[in-house]
Protein backbone atom coordinates (compact mmCIF):
# COMPACT_ATOMS: atom_id res chain seq x y z
CA UNK A 1 0.00 0.00 0.00
CA UNK A 2 1.24 3.16 -1.20
CA UNK A 3 0.92 6.19 1.93
CA UNK A 4 1.72 9.74 1.52
CA UNK A 5 2.37 12.79 3.63
CA UNK A 6 2.67 16.56 3.57
CA UNK A 7 6.46 16.93 5.24
CA UNK A 8 8.47 20.26 5.72
CA UNK A 9 12.00 18.01 4.67
CA UNK A 10 12.92 15.49 2.88
CA UNK A 11 13.27 12.96 5.53
CA UNK A 12 11.64 9.92 7.71
CA UNK A 13 11.98 12.57 10.59
CA UNK A 14 10.29 15.52 9.35
CA UNK A 15 7.52 16.60 10.82
CA UNK A 16 3.93 16.77 9.10
CA UNK A 17 3.35 19.75 8.02
CA UNK A 18 0.05 21.48 8.76
CA UNK A 19 -0.84 22.36 5.49
CA UNK A 20 -1.82 19.52 3.00
CA UNK A 21 -1.88 21.94 0.11
CA UNK A 22 0.87 24.15 0.67
CA UNK A 23 3.56 21.96 2.17
CA UNK A 24 7.06 22.22 0.69
CA UNK A 25 7.20 18.00 0.06
CA UNK A 26 5.23 14.88 -0.10
CA UNK A 27 6.39 11.83 1.43
CA UNK A 28 5.33 8.95 -0.79
CA UNK A 29 6.08 5.54 1.46
CA UNK A 30 5.27 1.88 0.17
CA UNK A 31 4.20 -0.50 3.28
CA UNK A 32 5.09 -3.18 1.19
CA UNK A 33 8.46 -2.59 -0.30
CA UNK A 34 9.57 -0.06 2.70
CA UNK A 35 10.66 2.27 0.27
CA UNK A 36 10.25 6.10 0.20
CA UNK A 37 11.00 9.20 -2.18
CA UNK A 38 10.01 12.68 -1.90
CA UNK A 39 8.45 15.00 -4.36
CA UNK A 40 8.41 19.02 -4.44
CA UNK A 41 5.21 20.43 -4.18
CA UNK A 42 4.66 22.33 -7.27
CA UNK A 43 1.24 23.49 -6.14
CA UNK A 44 2.60 25.31 -2.89
CA UNK A 45 3.31 28.68 -4.82
CA UNK A 46 -0.24 28.57 -6.76
CA UNK A 47 -2.22 31.70 -6.12
CA UNK A 48 -5.74 29.44 -5.37
CA UNK A 49 -6.37 25.91 -5.53
CA UNK A 50 -2.96 24.35 -3.96
CA UNK A 51 -4.89 22.13 -2.25
CA UNK A 52 -6.92 20.52 -5.36
CA UNK A 53 -3.42 20.37 -7.57
CA UNK A 54 -1.65 18.17 -4.41
CA UNK A 55 -4.73 16.00 -4.31
CA UNK A 56 -4.17 15.25 -8.06
CA UNK A 57 -0.59 14.58 -7.61
CA UNK A 58 -1.02 12.15 -5.09
CA UNK A 59 -4.01 10.19 -6.61
CA UNK A 60 -1.57 10.12 -9.85
CA UNK A 61 1.20 8.47 -7.62
CA UNK A 62 -1.53 5.78 -6.96
CA UNK A 63 -1.50 6.43 -2.90
CA UNK A 64 -4.19 4.59 -0.83
CA UNK A 65 -3.73 6.43 2.24
CA UNK A 66 -2.87 10.04 3.24
CA UNK A 67 -2.15 11.34 6.45
CA UNK A 68 -2.45 15.56 7.28
CA UNK A 69 -3.85 17.47 10.28
CA UNK A 70 -6.27 19.05 7.94
CA UNK A 71 -7.46 19.17 4.33
CA UNK A 72 -9.88 21.01 2.17
CA UNK A 73 -13.45 20.37 0.56
CA UNK A 74 -12.26 20.38 -2.81
CA UNK A 75 -9.15 18.30 -2.55
CA UNK A 76 -11.26 16.02 -0.53
CA UNK A 77 -13.72 15.54 -3.63
CA UNK A 78 -10.72 14.74 -5.93
CA UNK A 79 -8.84 12.23 -3.12
CA UNK A 80 -12.63 10.32 -2.64
CA UNK A 81 -13.17 10.01 -6.43
CA UNK A 82 -9.08 8.67 -6.16
CA UNK A 83 -10.20 5.83 -3.59
CA UNK A 84 -7.58 7.74 -1.47
CA UNK A 85 -8.16 7.27 2.33
CA UNK A 86 -7.48 10.58 4.44
CA UNK A 87 -6.49 10.03 7.54
CA UNK A 88 -5.43 11.92 10.49
CA UNK A 89 -1.98 12.63 11.74
CA UNK A 90 -0.37 12.64 15.25
CA UNK A 91 2.12 15.13 16.19
CA UNK A 92 5.30 13.56 15.83
CA UNK A 93 7.67 12.70 12.45
CA UNK A 94 6.31 11.10 9.66
CA UNK A 95 8.11 7.88 10.74
CA UNK A 96 5.66 7.90 13.83
CA UNK A 97 2.51 8.52 11.58
CA UNK A 98 3.48 5.64 9.52
CA UNK A 99 4.14 3.12 12.43
CA UNK A 100 0.70 4.68 13.87
CA UNK A 101 -1.17 3.81 10.95
CA UNK A 102 0.55 0.48 10.04
CA UNK A 103 -0.83 -0.19 13.47
CA UNK A 104 -4.27 0.86 12.54
CA UNK A 105 -3.99 3.75 15.53
CA UNK A 106 -4.80 6.75 13.01
CA UNK A 107 -8.93 8.18 12.76
CA UNK A 108 -10.13 8.78 9.07
CA UNK A 109 -10.24 12.89 8.74
CA UNK A 110 -13.93 13.43 9.21
CA UNK A 111 -13.84 17.48 9.41
CA UNK A 112 -13.06 18.48 5.70
CA UNK A 113 -12.46 22.79 5.93
CA UNK A 114 -13.57 24.92 3.05
CA UNK A 115 -10.93 27.37 0.64
CA UNK A 116 -8.23 29.44 2.38
CA UNK A 117 -7.10 32.69 1.62
CA UNK A 118 -10.15 33.59 0.13
CA UNK A 119 -10.01 30.67 -3.09
CA UNK A 120 -13.41 28.94 -1.42
CA UNK A 121 -15.10 27.25 -4.27
CA UNK A 122 -18.71 29.22 -4.71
Amino acid sequence: MKIAIPVNEQSMESEVCPSFGRAPYFLFYNSVTKEAYYLDNAAVASQGGAGIRAAQVIADHGVKSLITPRCGENASEVLGKAEVFVYRSIPGTARQNIDAHLNNELPLLSDFHPGFHGHAAK
